[in-house]
């Protein structure tokens, strides 16, 4: 289970406030639908190769070391995307982009991921982590959830072609202490998680 958060601030007119849950059917709804789960690396040997350059003195491969390996994984995430899209889930077998449409994400279907605006929380990648076993392709969190290697990307895979980028923003007292219950952690674990995105009065 991936507890999601909903953004909680005023908008205007009658625009309703958002979350990832929003697009994925509920169980009750009887409708079958579905969530997927990801994780690639390029950073295997990496660090060693950087490592080598550092030592005689070559800063400039290293850094195109590091760059290229993370551009590898983003276009790895990119590339299981539209399989994902086209074959395992076949929700757009027809698709047919060019490379500037996919860079401009011209497709059915998101992929967010831990951390980021609309999953803010990063302790999610120990689900998502565990989920996959990411330790067979050698990927491990740090004690901040950041991924080792660090060419390595993770998320999820969401279908809904509604479905968008979005920010959570801030978050009140209430659901603080709501999202923690459904995720076991106890109300000051999940403070120190989602600060950036605690209200400044919390009492909301």
């Amino acid at each position: 289970v991936f507890p999601c958060l909903r953004q909680q601030f005023a908008k205007p007119g009658s625009r309703p406030n958002i979350s990832l849950a929003d697009f994925v059917a509920p169980a009750c709804s009887g409708v079958s639908d579905y969530a997927g789960a990801f994780v690639v690396t390029a950073g295997e040997g990496v660090a060693e190769l950087c490592a080598e350059f550092e030592a005689a003195g070559d800063d400039y491969q290293s850094i195109l070391a590091k760059a290229l390996a993370d551009r590898l994984a983003e276009a790895f995430a990119e590339r299981l995307h539209e399989r994902v899209r086209n074959e395992f889930w076949g929700y757009a077998a027809g698709e047919s982009l060019t490379n500037s449409q996919l860079i401009a994400e011209e497709y059915d279907g998101i992929r967010p991921a831990p951390g980021y605006p609309a999953s803010p929380d990063h302790s999610e990648k120990h689900t998502l982590f565990r989920l996959l076993d990411a330790a067979r392709i050698g990927v491990s969190l740090t004690e901040s959830c950041a991924m080792m290697p660090a060419a390595s990307v993770s998320g999820l895979y969401i279908g809904h072609p509604d479905s968008f980028y979005f920010g959570v923003g801030r978050i009140g007292r209430d659901q603080l202490e709501n999202y923690a219950e459904r995720k076991g952690m106890a109300v000051e674990e999940a403070e120190r998680w989602l600060g950036p995105n605690l209200a400044e009065s919390t009492d909301a």
